[in-house]
């Protein structure tokens, strides 16, 4: 099969969307796809594997991608079921169903899990993301209360050797189930296009990243249960923020850096609007592309969860850490038998803190 015949087959959303990779020669083999058997089972095994249906197929066993292969295992099986999610006429949700039920389950992960991507600021702010088997965990403590203590410094015979001390810390940190049921009736999607359908589920895991990075300025701000909050440095007056303010914010991060800020969109404004960032290159690209220009050389990012009177500023790579004990799946037989009104889609996950002197508190507004 060419690959002309598979963009036909396939359509030109599997390859054709901001996502794709374009080819222009080359062929797609489907003999190994053909001979695979997408049910309930394979969900099964691939769960119990700690892996998505797309990993497990793309195993040894299965239908692994050959170098520079335009499209991976799981796009293969759509190829295969006929299903086109783009072009003048992409497959319904009930076409999809009758072509292959039981590729929705991966097909609405996969595209919540794009829609995820869209938010990419959370994979920016986190300096380490970690899977665990247990829905506790306990965060290292590390002891930065004595910079005596862990320096470099030359040894004499005898002397005592700099130490780091990192034990673990008193509380540990319970990793939550969140879910989100997709409450629509097969008859609202059954004559949807899959190409409607998939700006849904990226609109959802659009809305599931941003409610991480409200639970993650949660922990900034309050800490993980262990009494590490982000300590508060006060504006100069109450209710106003300059940018000697923004200075102060600055200097508090030695030995670390504040390559990050994140705050409120109306003090976000504010910011944007002090004088010492009106330069004219700054106003340039933030009027032609929307960038946020980096003031002290921070990275800006909105978060409406901050508090308007807070400025959080942290370093990315000490700051905090995300815990995962379930990464995000949906609940496939429901999804296969068409019952999307029941079918939960879920991850657990929460976030610790690392080092709690990278990230700083200025309050504008205090008594």
């Amino acid at each position: 099969m060419d690959i002309n015949q598979f963009l036909q087959t396939a359509g030109a959303g599997v390859m054709a969307q901001e996502d794709a990779r374009l080819v222009s020669t080359g062929s797609v083999d489907l003999s190994r796809a053909a001979a695979i058997e997408i049910n309930r089972d394979l969900y099964s095994e691939a769960d119990a594997r700690g892996m998505t249906l797309s990993e497990l197929l793309e195993c040894d066993e299965f239908d692994p991608s050959v170098a520079g292969s335009p499209v991976d295992a799981f796009e293969r099986q759509l190829a295969l079921a006929g299903v086109r999610l783009g072009g003048k006429t992409p497959t319904t949700v009930e076409q999809f169903f009758q072509k292959g039920s039981a590729l929705m389950p991966e097909f609405i992960l996969r595209e919540i899990k794009r829609g995820q991507a869209m938010r990419p600021e959370l994979g920016r702010l986190i300096a380490n993301s970690t899977t665990i088997a247990t829905n506790r965990y306990t965060p290292f403590f590390i002891d930065t209360s004595s910079a005596d203590r862990f320096s470099l410094r030359p040894i004499g015979d005898g002397a005592e050797v700099p130490q780091l001390l990192v034990t673990e810390q008193n509380h540990a940190v319970n990793v939550r189930d969140y879910g989100l049921a997709l409450k629509s009736s097969y008859k609202a999607l059954r004559y949807r296009s899959s190409s409607q359908f998939r700006v849904l589920l990226w609109y959802i895991g659009f809305r599931m990243q941003t409610d991480k990075v409200g639970m993650l300025v949660d922990t900034l701000i309050n800490g993980d249960g262990n009494s590490n909050g982000a300590t508060v440095v006060n504006a100069a007056l109450s209710g106003s923020l300059t940018y000697d303010d923004l200075i102060t914010l600055w200097a508090e991060f030695a030995p670390f850096e504040m390559n990050s800020i994140i705050c409120h969109v109306n003090t976000l404004k504010t910011i944007l609007t002090l004088d010492e960032f009106k330069d004219p290159l700054a106003g340039y690209r933030f009027q032609n592309s929307g960038d946020l220009f980096s003031p002290l050389g921070a990275s800006m990012m909105r978060s409406d969860e901050v508090p308007t009177d807070y400025v959080i500023g942290l370093d990315t790579r000490f700051a905090i850490e995300e815990v995962i004990t379930q990464p995000l799946m949906v609940e496939f037989d429901k999804i296969i038998d068409q019952r999307f009104e029941e079918a939960v889609i879920s991850e657990s996950v929460t976030y610790a803190k690392v080092i709690k002197e990278a990230s700083v508190i200025l309050d504008t507004v205090f008594s």
